[in-house]
């Protein structure tokens, strides 16, 4: 019977054995790769991935991942193709096949079918002499050494090995198209990552009269009001420029009293904590998050283009928006 400490090592056995093939493939990535990259990178037409089986469950995931980071990819069923959905294939498509062997029938029933469009293909596969290799235009090596299961036949290092090299592919198009955070937001509007893509802290800042503000000569008493009246737990201290001077908060409040017990008469300027965290206009509010995490602050003052203060944003705010 097996013990929990055999189950144990048998996990750890399973990912030491993946992790060591994955590390293996960065020596594969040299000019077959760079060669697959540019095949796609300058492909008119889309990118279909194709694939039987569990290589086909990682196509899917590779088609997706493609068209997330702005190249248009789809998934083609082998079986289904020459059943009619390879009329979706078109000259200036790239096939990307994913066949461990190399000489899935599915797949090779496809290849006539490719040809007479003069389709350029890129295998994925363990089977360098194989017939997918020789009728492709790059071969990308993903062999692995052994399956981590203890017969070395369930899928599963292989499966890995193949889903790596193409998010490999994947990122190298999306940093050689130069694509920005911007674009990569464009393709997730909804959800956690369009939340955090696209939402900008001016979205989510109180400003204008809903903005707690004092000058530094206002009475500090005056000051608790503000930060009181506007429910954000501090208030911004201006110059007579209208510049940021410094915050008030309410943890402030607290260890001034603490410190000094009598605090009628002081100023802002006084009670003020010079030099707060900021962050700018246009910025994304999963940036003010992070700051905010990052320092241990509930409050940020949002500066303009001139770095005048033009609004403040709670962490609860943050939350509220789902971006923690």
């Amino acid at each position: 019977m097996n013990t929990a400490y055999d189950i144990i090592q048998k996990g750890k056995e399973v990912i030491q054995i993946e992790a060591d093939a994955i590390a293996a493939l960065e020596d594969r990535i040299d000019e077959n790769f760079e060669k697959a990259v540019e095949l796609l990178l300058t492909c008119k037409g889309r990118v279909i991935v194709t694939g039987m089986g569990k290589s086909g469950i990682i196509g899917r995931k590779i088609a997706s991942t493609l068209t997330s980071t702005g190249t248009a990819a789809f998934f083609l069923h082998p079986a289904e193709g020459v059943h009619g959905d390879l009329g979706a294939v078109m000259k200036d498509d790239v096939v990307i096949a994913i066949s461990k062997s190399g000489n899935t029938e599915e797949i090779l029933r496809l290849l006539p079918l490719f040809k007479r469009q003069d389709v350029r293909m890129i295998v994925m596969t363990a089977g360098k002499d194989s017939l997918l290799s020789k009728k492709s235009d790059v071969t990308l090596d993903v062999s692995v050494p052994k399956e981590a299961c203890d017969f070395d036949i369930v899928p599963t290092t292989s499966t890995t090995a193949t889903l790596v090299m193409g998010d490999a592919i994947a990122l190298a198009l999306f940093h050689r198209r130069g694509l920005s955070i911007e674009d990569f937001a464009r393709f997730h509007p909804a959800g956690d990552i369009g939340r955090r893509l696209l939402l900008l802290v001016e979205d989510l800042m109180k400003s204008d009269e809903d903005m707690p503000a004092v000058t530094e000569n206002t009475p500090l008493t005056e000051a608790i009001l503000e930060i009181t009246s506007k429910r954000l737990g501090a208030t911004c201290v201006l110059n007579e420029k209208q510049e940021l001077s410094g915050i008030i908060t309410d943890g402030d409040l607290r260890r001034l009293i603490e410190k000094h017990r009598e605090i009628n008469g002081m100023t802002a300027k006084e009670a003020m904590t010079c030099n707060p965290k900021v962050i700018h206009i246009g910025s994304l509010a999963a940036k003010a998050m992070h700051v905010m995490e990052q320092y241990s602050i509930t409050q940020l003052v949002i500066l303009d283009e001139q770095n005048k203060a033009v609004g403040m944003v709670h962490l609860h705010d943050l939350i509220k928006a789902g971006l923690a």
